[in-house]
């Protein structure tokens, strides 16, 4: 075991101090259902805004970052499109708003506000995005599962650990045993201290986490000072042709084979179809996890509109310091690290843990250390957040037992925790890789789930029925092609996917009568959407000529330009600080200069207009 009593004893503390949260919180979080899932909706939009980030810096993603940090260079900035990771400038510019006024605790509750209570396809509508949320949860939970037991394996090896363990443990198995070892205490007080403990735990990893950064940052500008990094050419650029045109020939061979396997060698195509996928993500709004649950739990739609934009702010710099300055000390001691796994292939996801392991000093290595796992329990605990709210809020209360008093709400939420840990943690053991389960995720579920949900804020005939079936035929389609092709190539698919969804929503929107006007005006009224709702906004104007329909798309979409490109600047300058790229970080600077201005007159001043 490479760990010093300095770094176990800060890891330990951490795993204390979890413990106190679950125990701290346990009480408020008992007072009522809204207290439990949603915070009570009193907590301030900057602390949500920091608990959000702490939940998507998680360690498995970190992981996968710093291998293509590695491989791509300045070009991996683009890769989390995937996602799209952009989707946050649109929920800044409008779309946390549009949610937030719903007032609703999940994202099943707010298709009430749409789609009303009655009627044909509401009953099926509600279930299919309760299963969607699900699958979701479950597979990011097993997504953070395989990935936090990769990483703790190199610093503990099983050979110094077993003789401490009173049952055998198969070696293909170690990093599931792992990873069940920290799920305990994540799921310990997330379950017991609700949203105000999952926060209070995301406000301190968080704050562990700039310590460690910051520091390995100062490390690794000292350690690339006198030194030039062996890379290909392209490497310090993030621009890019048809063809990725990065050669490791003569580098390090091996990192072409990953380029290989990951599909990306023609850039150029990846990155238009990655793009069209992820603009209409990003219109569909946040799907049904912890990230929906932030934007319910703040104040008011002012606030969750703050809390979207303070992701970007206080995320992407510091999570970027730290992938940067790994990837340097990756590029600097690669040929002193062991990459390799147990069948002998080189695994670039190694590379975190190989670096913090082998070349950095005691007590940054237990403050990193005790950060990441914040990072896995961050995500795990806003996860799991979000899935007791589905099962317990949209299942338990809603069909089987409408009148549950708030002790057999909150007991059930602690059962349902239990259980959704477990079914995660049993998926996890049927991952190979990370970046298998990233796929599947993102190329796969988000890709039936876009259609519908960018039709329910856009299109007023749109219905519970067309909902449904969209749903059920992208995703049923994704599903599809995941098992029979390569959960990779799932992107190239999308087209196909796209269509068949478009066809599912038209085709079961026209198979039953329209949404209840009086539904749609009141969802009109409330959210106050742009889009083709030209029937609806006639009715609502005769009866009351003082109403302001939205006529912001077009500053919407402005906003959202400049906006993505704000969190690009401000995902590449920490990259430039840290490789002391003096010219491209100063024109970086510039830029962000020049569209903060922009987006201060634009968006910050008219929070309240629209």
């Amino acid at each position: 075991m490479h760990l010093s009593v300095i770094d176990i004893s800060i890891i330990a503390l951490y795993l204390l101090t979890t413990i106190v949260i679950g125990l701290w919180y346990r009480k408020k979080a008992r007072l009522n259902k809204e207290s439990y899932m949603l915070g009570g909706k009193s907590l301030p939009w900057y602390l949500l805004g920091l608990s959000d980030a702490s939940d998507m810096f998680d360690i498995s993603g970190t992981m996968w970052m710093v291998s293509l940090c590695f491989a791509y260079g300045m070009k991996s900035i683009w890769i989390p499109w995937l996602w799209p990771v952009f989707n946050q400038v649109f929920l800044m510019m409008y779309l946390a708003r549009w949610l937030r006024r719903s007032n609703a605790s999940t994202g099943a509750e707010w298709l009430k506000t749409r789609f009303g209570t009655s009627g044909k396809g509401v009953g099926s509508s509600h279930i299919i995005v309760i299963v969607f949320a699900l699958f979701l949860c479950f597979g990011y939970l097993a997504y953070g599962f395989i990935g936090l037991g990769k990483f703790i394996e190199i610093f503990a090896p099983w050979d110094s650990v077993k003789a401490y363990v009173p049952f055998n443990v198969p070696l293909q198995y170690v990093p599931e045993f792992y990873g069940i070892i920290f799920t305990l205490f994540a799921m310990f007080y997330s379950i017991l201290g609700g949203m105000h403990g999952v926060v209070l735990g995301d406000v301190i990893k968080y704050m562990i986490m700039t310590a460690a950064c910051i520091w390995i940052a100062i490390i690794a500008v000292m350690k690339l000072s006198g030194h030039t990094l062996n890379v290909p050419d392209g490497w310090y650029s993030p621009f890019f042709g048809m063809h990725l045109n990065l050669d490791w020939s003569h580098v390090i061979k091996e990192v072409n084979q990953k380029i290989k396997d990951d599909g990306y060698s023609l850039f150029g195509i990846f990155f238009m179809m990655m793009t069209f996928r992820g603009f209409f993500a990003a219109l569909a709004g946040p799907a049904p996890n912890y990230d929906m649950q932030k934007i319910l739990s703040t104040r008011s739609p002012e606030e969750a509109s703050k809390m979207s934009g303070f992701v970007n702010i206080i995320l992407l710099p510091i999570r970027y310091a730290l992938i940067i300055s790994l990837t340097l000390l990756g590029l600097l001691y690669y040929h002193q690290m062991n990459l390799k796994d147990a069948t002998g292939a080189v695994d670039f996801e190694r590379i975190l843990p190989a670096v913090i392991n082998d070349f950095l000093p005691v007590g940054l290595v237990g403050l990193l250390l005790a950060g990441l796992l914040g990072a896995f329990m961050s995500t795990f605990s806003g996860t799991l957040n979000a899935a007791q709210a589905y099962i317990v809020n949209d299942i338990y209360v809603k069909y089987v037992d409408p009148k549950a008093s708030t002790k057999k709400i909150i007991n059930m939420n602690y059962l349902v925790g239990i259980v959704v840990v477990a079914i995660g943690v049993f998926l996890g053991f049927f991952i190979k890789n990370i970046n298998q389960a990233l796929q599947f995720i993102i190329s796969a579920l988000y890709s039936g789930y876009i259609v519908s949900n960018v039709l329910k804020w856009h299109w007023w005939r749109f219905n519970a029925s067309g909902f449904f079936w969209g749903m059920l035929t992208g995703i049923g389609t994704a599903m599809l092609l995941a098992w029979k092709i390569d959960v990779s190539d799932v992107l190239y698919w999308f087209p196909v996917l796209f269509v068949t969804s478009i066809a599912g929503s038209v085709i079961g929107t026209y198979a039953a009568p329209p949404t209840d006007m009086a539904v749609l005006r009141s969802f009109y009224t409330t959210v106050r959407p742009w889009g083709a709702w030209e029937p609806v906004k006639k009715l609502v104007m005769a009866d009351d000529p003082a109403f302001v329909p939205n006529k912001n798309f077009k500053l919407n979409m402005f906003n959202v330009v400049i906006g993505t490109i704000a969190q690009l600047c401000l995902t590449i300058l920490p990259m430039y600080l840290i490789l002391m790229q003096k010219v491209p970080l100063l024109v970086t600077v510039v830029i962000l200069a020049v569209i903060i201005i922009i987006l201060k007159k634009t968006w910050w001043n008219k929070l309240n207009d629209y």
